[in-house]
C-alpha cells in the first residue's frame, strides 16, 4: 500500500513526539520518587534518632535496674502514644520496637505482633550501628518498603537491648509524582494535536506542489507544456517549481523548433527535388529549347549542391553527437584564416556595399586548435554576418589578443537578434530569420553546429547584440605558446 508524505511526515512527527514525552516521563518521574525517597528517609532518620534518644535516656534514668523488654512493658503507653504520633504526622511511617531475637514489644497503632521472621532485619538487630534495608520484612508488609534498623546496647555491657525499626514508603510514586506525569500526558496530547495541524499545513504547502508538477507531467507527455507549477515563497519548493516551470518552458521552446526545423527541412528538400524533377522532366520530354538546356542543367547543379550542404550539415551534427569526428590541434595563424575568408566573400560584400574594417592590431595571432574545424565555425558566422547585414551597414572583424586568449568578434549591422531568442542562438533548429525572406537556404543548423565544435574543443562561442541595430559573435581561441 502507498503511503502518502503526509502520513510519513505525521507519523514521523507524532512519534518523535511520543518518544521525547515518554522519554521526560521517565526522567521527571524518576526524580520526583528520587527526591521523595531522600525526604522520606531524612524524616525516617529524624524520627528514628529523636524516639532513639527518648527511649535511650528514659532507659537509662530508670531506678530500678531491668532489662529492657520489662521497660518496655511499663512504659508501654507512653511509648505507644508516642510513635503513633510521630508516624502520623511523618508520612504515616510504621514504627516497631523489638528485642534482640525479633519480638515485636510495640507497633503503630499495635498493628503487628510476634517475631520479625526476615533474616536481613534480624541480622540487624545486633548490629552496633544503623542499617538501612529494602524489604518487606518477611511478608509482614504489603509490599517492600524502606526499613532503617536502630539497635539499642545495655550501657554496662557491650550487648544488644533490643532496637527501633522505622519503615517508610520508597520507590513509588505520590500524588505529586502522579500529578506530574498526568501534566505531562495531557500537554503531551496537546502538542499532538498542534503538531497534526500544523504538519497538516506544512505538509500540504510541499505536495500542493509536487502535485501541481506531476499534473503538468501528464500533461506534457501528451505534448501539452502550457502548464505551468504556482510558485509561492523563496524556499527550496518554489526553487523547484521554478526550476520546473523553466524546463516546461525549454521544453516548449523545443517543440516549438523541432517543429519549425520540420518544416524547414521538408521545405528545402521539397522545394531544390520539385525543382530538378520538373527541370528534369522538361528537358526529357522535350518542352525546354536544347538551347536552354545548359542553363537549366546549372540550376539544377545548384540544387543538388544544396541538398548536399543540408545532408552534410545532418551527417556532421549525428558525428559530433556519436563522438565519432575527430579533432587534432595545431598552431596556425588566426588573422590569415580570418583574411582569407572575408576574401571569399568579396562577391557578397560588394553586392551590399557593406563598409568592411578588418582590425588586428598585429599581422599575426597563432593560436593552436583545430583549424579546419575552426574555419568551418569562423566561416560561418562571416557568413551569416554578411548574410543579414543591412545594404551599406558596417561589417568589422576584430582580433584582440586578452591574457591566454585570442578573441576573435564577427560584427555587422542590421535586425540583429530578439533578445527573447538571444539564449536559444546556438540551439539545434534555432532559425532566427523566421520569415525565410533573408536566409532562404539555412536550416538551423549552422550555429548549433559551431557551438558543438567549440564545446568539443574546450573553447566559448558567445552572442550579444541589439535588435535592429547590430550583432556581434565572439570566439575565444587558446593562444599559442610557442
Amino acid at each position: 500500500m502507498k503511503k502518502s508524505i503526509f502520513i510519513r511526515y505525521i507519523s514521523t512527527f507524532l512519534m518523535i513526539i511520543f518518544i521525547s514525552f515518554f522519554v521526560l516521563t521517565v526522567i521527571i518521574t524518576s526524580m520526583t520518587i528520587r527526591s521523595e525517597n531522600t525526604k522520606k528517609q531524612m524524616i525516617a532518620e529524624n524520627t528514628s534518632s529523636y524516639i532513639a534518644e527518648y527511649l535511650i535516656s528514659e532507659f537509662s534514668s530508670s531506678f530500678i535496674p531491668m532489662d529492657f523488654e520489662r521497660f518496655i512493658a511499663l512504659r508501654n503507653g507512653d511509648v505507644s502514644t508516642m510513635i503513633d504520633i510521630l508516624s502520623k504526622n511523618a508520612e504515616k511511617m510504621t514504627i516497631l520496637i523489638t528485642n534482640p531475637q525479633g519480638k515485636i514489644l510495640i507497633s503503630t497503632d499495635n498493628a503487628f505482633s510476634g517475631s520479625i521472621g526476615d533474616p536481613r532485619v534480624l541480622d540487624a538487630l545486633t548490629e552496633k550501628q544503623e542499617s538501612k534495608l529494602y524489604t518487606d520484612m518477611g511478608g509482614m508488609l504489603d509490599r517492600k518498603y524502606g526499613v532503617m534498623v536502630t539497635p539499642f546496647q545495655y550501657s554496662h555491657a557491650d550487648v544488644s537491648a533490643g532496637a527501633l525499626i522505622v519503615c517508610y514508603s520508597a520507590g513509588t510514586l505520590n500524588d505529586l509524582a502522579i500529578g506530574t506525569v498526568r501534566t505531562i500526558i495531557l500537554a503531551s496530547l496537546w502538542v499532538m494535536i498542534a503538531s497534526f495541524v500544523a504538519v497538516y499545513f506544512i505538509t500540504e504547502r510541499i505536495v500542493a506542489p509536487i502535485r501541481q508538477m506531476t499534473y503538468a507531467t501528464r500533461n506534457f507527455a501528451k505534448g501539452k507544456f502550457d502548464v505551468k507549477t504556482p510558485v509561492v515563497g523563496e524556499d527550496e519548493i518554489a526553487e523547484l517549481a521554478t526550476a520546473f516551470n523553466s524546463m516546461a518552458d525549454s521544453l516548449a521552446h523545443y517543440e516549438y523548433t523541432r517543429s519549425s526545423f520540420l518544416a524547414n527541412v521538408s521545405h528545402d528538400l521539397r522545394t531544390p527535388m520539385t525543382s530538378i524533377a520538373g527541370f528534369i522532366d522538361g528537358i526529357l520530354e522535350g518542352a525546354i529549347p536544347p538551347e536552354k538546356q545548359s542553363y537549366y542543367l546549372g540550376i539544377i547543379g545548384q540544387e543538388v549542391k544544396r541538398l548536399s550542404r543540408l545532408v552534410n550539415s545532418l551527417l556532421d551534427i549525428s558525428r559530433m553527437e556519436a563522438g565519432n569526428r575527430k579533432f587534432e590541434k595545431t598552431p596556425f595563424d588566426i588573422c590569415e584564416m580570418a583574411r582569407i575568408i572575408l576574401l571569399s566573400f568579396e562577391s557578397k560584400i560588394d553586392a551590399k556595399h557593406l563598409d568592411v574594417d578588418f582590425d588586428a592590431p598585429e599581422d599575426r595571432l597563432t593560436v593552436f586548435s583545430d583549424k579546419d574545424a575552426i574555419n568551418q565555425v569562423l566561416y560561418n558566422i562571416c557568413d551569416n554576418a554578411v548574410k543579414f547585414s543591412k545594404d551599406g551597414g558596417k561589417y568589422k572583424i576584430t582580433i584582440r589578443e586578452e591574457f591566454s586568449k585570442v578573441k576573435v568578434t564577427v560584427f555587422n549591422e542590421g535586425e540583429g537578434i530578439p533578445n527573447e531568442d538571444l539564449p536559444y542562438v546556438f540551439d539545434r533548429f534555432y532559425k532566427s530569420d523566421k520569415s525565410r525572406g533573408l536566409d532562404k537556404t539555412g536550416v538551423g543548423l549552422g550555429l548549433y553546429i559551431c557551438k558543438t565544435i567549440m564545446d568539443n574543443l574546450g573553447e566559448n562561442i558567445s552572442v550579444e547584440g541589439v535588435h535592429g541595430e547590430y550583432c556581434a559573435f565572439t570566439i575565444e581561441l587558446t593562444k599559442h605558446r610557442g
